[in-house]
């Protein structure tokens, strides 16, 4: 079996073998050591607000696929439930809905703890119904809103966003409301963590995104790593758009164009001064991926202007590099590379949580 190591000490550090991004049977690794053991985002909660909602969620299409219903039942509690009837495999719910139970096709029933409480024509099956006829519960925890679930997480949650939260907890982030008429869906010829690699460094940005470049005060461009999720500090050049920071905000007096946060391994939330965009990245193969782009407005008055105001053209040019890495990586004169210790300490951090997660 492959196994990975990057050196802690970045400046003596090589990046992960190329063989990571290039070998099916390591993909296939990620799915439960990397992906299975972190925290997914399943959306923001508001179908979920009261008491008898219930919502299918889909955990990381392309990979896990795992079918998910959140259910919020008559005391208030919101839980996490496989979508998957424990009689014969059957998605119970199909969209959001009010109900006061679960329902599958054979017309066994649930509670909206996941407790099943009804089935027809099994009389006489020995020991039945037991704990294995209930609905398995996924753990799940929201942040801010939004809703993550996790089939085996590593970490608890507020572990994992805590330090992201209170850098950022002064933003209003639960008010800001969703914009379907934004929402975007890529698709493109590259591994999944080359494109997160890209996201991790600000290195690469007067060289790919002239339009970017215009908005950002690259000099003071810096980043803080956390433990399982980093932050990018982007400020704004001379007349561009920028937070207003109340006194509670680290950078107070200071002029932010974009706080770009990474959540180990495949989530971006990307915080501008109209609101937040939320980025999730869906492996679909060795050498294809989805990003899904959601945008969450605070302010509808600053689309359109500043760091996060052309998102599209940014990233097509970003798809760009990742698919010419792609190809580049497949070459037999390359194998590894190095890391700047001022720009890529962020994929250091990222190569080096790869490692610690596939090493099980």
């Amino acid at each position: 079996m492959t196994s990975f190591e990057v050196d802690p000490d970045i400046s003596r550090a090589a990046t992960l073998d190329k063989a990571f991004y290039l070998d099916a049977a390591v993909y296939e690794r990620t799915r439960d050591r990397v992906f299975g053991r972190s925290w997914q985002w399943l959306g923001e909660l508001a179908d979920v607000a009261e008491a008898g909602s219930l919502s299918p969620r889909e955990m990381l299409p392309g990979l896990l696929d795992e079918p998910l219903l959140l259910a919020r039942d008559a005391a208030g509690g919101l839980r996490c439930l496989s979508n998957v009837c424990t009689h014969r495999g059957n998605l119970l719910v199909q969209a959001a809905c009010r109900a006061d139970g679960i329902r599958g096709y054979h017309s066994r029933r649930f509670d909206l703890a996941g407790r099943m409480t009804f089935m027809p024509g099994f009389e006489g099956a020995c020991d039945f119904p037991s704990a294995r006829d209930d609905l398995p519960e996924v753990p799940f925890a929201a942040f801010q809103g939004h809703g993550f679930a996790s089939l085996a997480p590593a970490a608890p949650l507020a572990d994992v966003l805590g330090e992201i939260g209170g850098r950022i907890g002064w933003l209003p982030i639960e008010t800001f409301r969703a914009d379907p008429s934004r929402s975007r869906e890529f698709v493109f010829d590259a591994h999944w963590a080359l494109y997160v690699e890209n996201y991790l460094e600000g290195l690469h940005i007067p060289f790919v995104h002239p339009g970017l470049t215009q908005t950002l005060d690259l000099a003071g461009y810096d980043y803080e790593l956390f433990r399982y999720a980093n932050l990018q500090l982007a400020r704004a050049g001379a007349d561009e758009a920028a937070f207003e920071l109340p006194a509670a905000s680290p950078e107070h007096g200071q002029r932010i164009a974009a706080y770009y946060a990474w959540v180990f391994p495949n989530l971006m939330l990307n915080f501008y001064p109209w609101g937040l965009s939320v980025n999730l990245v869906q492996p679909l193969g060795p050498a294809k991926t989805r990003v899904s782009f959601r945008s969450f407005v605070a302010d509808p008055a600053l689309l359109g202007v500043g760091a996060g105001g052309a998102l599209d053209p940014v990233e097509m040019e970003d798809e760009a590099v990742v698919q010419t890495v792609q190809r580049g990586i497949r070459s037999r004169l390359y194998s590894r590379g190095r890391y700047s210790p001022r720009h890529e300490r962020g994929v250091h951090q990222f190569h080096r949580l790869l490692c610690e997660f596939l090493a099980g």
